[in-house]
């Protein structure tokens, strides 16, 4: 774990923030300095899923990210390519988890790569998710959670995009320091990711990187 990951885990705000600068001031990317602050993040829930941490800590290592966000967004917008939207997609955090860390940090970075993104925030019902996607006829769906209680209403979104006759129409990927292959199974989803690199690549690879 880096230095930077450790001090997000640890909870050490003013620790993260001298890390931050320090990497901006050397000029290092601000995707690399996410993805090291999304290694501490999963350790935080790592440590809240086994009850070492409590919910006063998550919250807590949720605002630092946020703060962080808020320095680099700025930078990642800037350097974003020009030029035509790639495509749509649709995310959220599923009915029974309020958590959009990880959410947020994924829409921000597929902005910044051209992409449309349409953010149903937290606490989201199926039918909300399947109605979006018939509208904006999105190829792509971004489920998001933190809690695994949340495994049966990322199947319940999937199953409800059948019923509608819309899953042969959209990929759906889960996204969250919780899931993986097993759940990918459970759920009927197209993919999993752990970090928000291995979603955007997943939605490039679903638009072919063209325009649409």
């Amino acid at each position: 774990m880096t230095e930077l990951a450790a001090a997000l885990r640890d909870l050490d705000e003013d620790k993260v923030h001298e890390l931050v600068d320090a990497k901006l001031a050397a000029g290092e990317s601000p995707i690399d300095i996410i993805q090291e602050c999304q290694e501490g993040i999963i350790a935080v829930g790592e440590l809240y899923a086994s009850g070492r941490y409590y919910l006063t800590e998550l919250m807590f290592s949720g605002d630092i990210m946020q703060s962080v966000m808020a320095k680099l967004d700025p930078i990642i917008a800037s350097k974003a390519d020009e030029g035509k939207i790639i495509g749509t997609v649709v995310i959220g955090t599923v009915r029974g988890d309020i958590h959009d860390i990880g959410k947020n940090i994924v829409v921000n970075l597929l902005r910044s790569n051209r992409f449309k993104v349409i953010d149903l925030g937290v606490d989201v019902h199926a039918e909300n998710f399947v109605s979006m996607v018939r509208k904006t006829k999105a190829k792509v769906l971004g489920l998001s959670a933190l809690l695994s209680t949340t495994y049966p209403e990322m199947k319940n979104v999937i199953d409800a995009l059948t019923e509608a006759g819309l899953r042969d129409q959209v990929k759906v990927i889960i996204g969250g320091a919780i899931v993986n292959e097993e759940v990918r199974e459970y759920t009927g989803a197209d993919a999993y990711a752990n970090d928000a690199i291995q979603g955007i690549e997943f939605c490039r690879k679903v638009y072919g990187g063209g325009n649409n």
